[in-house]
């Protein structure tokens, strides 16, 4: 291995180093309304109850209904969504119905009220469990509660941004099976 040369970096623009996963859609429904929001700030907390920490900004239209409602589902769209997804992201659920705009199916949950979007590869039906860093950090922890995805392909294709409008789809896969000790992480 050799050392790589290296220069003074923007601290603001380290996210196209570490961003999280794919970037996933997020719908809500709440007292007859029901919206999707664009989201790439989300982490895993832990594998057994499935925890999934969401960043939701104070002004996206969907963070009050997935307050108030408890509930939302996190679909995760493949590279073919990649321009519906920006414009998601592009357009506010308080002026538009985005399922009729975008022209996607929904599917109703098993565990929450919160539509799925079939045309995702997998869809994650999720509770709000823990709202301690929701003021402070609009950090909600959500709690998986159902999960519907496809047997194949194991690994999609899926979209992750990068920052600066550039994202990069999921790749050329590195088995390293043989070296992993679960038991590490």
């Amino acid at each position: 291995m050799k050392p790589i040369r290296k220069q003074d970096f923007p601290v603001d623009q380290i996210r196209r180093f570490i961003e999280p996963g794919p970037i996933v859609l997020v719908s809500s429904a709440w007292k007859g309304e029901r919206n999707i929001m664009t989201m790439g700030w989300h982490m895993v907390m832990e594998f057994s109850p499935s925890l999934i920490g969401c960043y939701i900004w104070e002004a996206n239209y969907s963070r009050e209904m997935i307050r108030r409602s408890r509930e939302c589902v996190i679909n995760v769209p493949t590279a073919d969504l990649a321009e519906v997804v920006v414009d998601i992201g592009n357009c506010s659920g308080a002026e538009v119905d985005k399922f009729a705009r975008f022209g996607l199916t929904t599917v109703e949950g098993e565990q929450v009220k919160a539509p799925l979007i079939a045309e995702c590869f997998a869809n994650l039906e999720c509770r709000v469990v823990d709202t301690a860093m929701v003021r402070k950090y609009s950090l909600f922890i959500l709690e998986v509660v159902k999960a519907h995805a496809p047997r194949r392909p194991k690994y999609p294709k899926t979209i992750h941004y990068r920052g600066d409008g550039q994202f990069m789809v999921a790749g050329d896969e590195l088995n390293l099976r043989r070296r992993f000790r679960p038991e590490m992480l």
